[in-house]
């Protein structure tokens, strides 16, 4: 059984809506999904798991959060090559540039994206929520 960490920041809720649903797109496909914030997470913990979704909302100009997530995924980086991901979050304006620039951080990191991001504008509806559970499903 695939055992799989689901981290994300979430600010409005939105986020933290869509790593539920990632959630249960791993359990529905006989993972063993695990959840938690960002600083509930390091990097000692990388290891030990089969793949991780990574969920944040983009912030300011298009990045990711910067006073607990980014922390958190910069010091991960190092310890994903090779290791399986997928990536999640949701946006309030923009067109998404800050999940395009997170995927090429993640390539040059050497991880090994499992499927195509998932971003939503604001809350996510059923078909963020659907494509959030395939996303977990990816990762078993």
């Amino acid at each position: 059984m695939s055992k799989i960490a689901v981290v994300y920041w979430s600010g409005t809720g939105n986020t933290e809506q869509m790593a539920n649903a990632v959630l249960e797109g791993i359990n529905k496909a006989s993972g063993e999904g695990e959840l938690f914030t960002a600083s509930e997470f390091d990097t000692s913990t990388v290891s030990t798991y089969d793949a991780i979704a990574f969920g944040c909302s983009a912030m300011g100009d298009e990045q990711l959060e910067e006073s607990e997530f980014e922390p958190m995924f910069q010091a991960c980086e190092p310890a994903l090559n090779g290791k399986k991901i997928a990536l999640f979050g949701s946006y309030g304006w923009g067109d998404g540039e800050w999940m395009r620039s997170w995927e090429g951080t993640c390539r040059n990191d050497g991880a090994i994206l499992a499927c195509e991001s998932v971003i939503c504008n604001d809350a996510p509806d059923e078909e963020a929520i659907t494509a959030c559970q395939a996303l977990g499903a990816a990762l078993v």
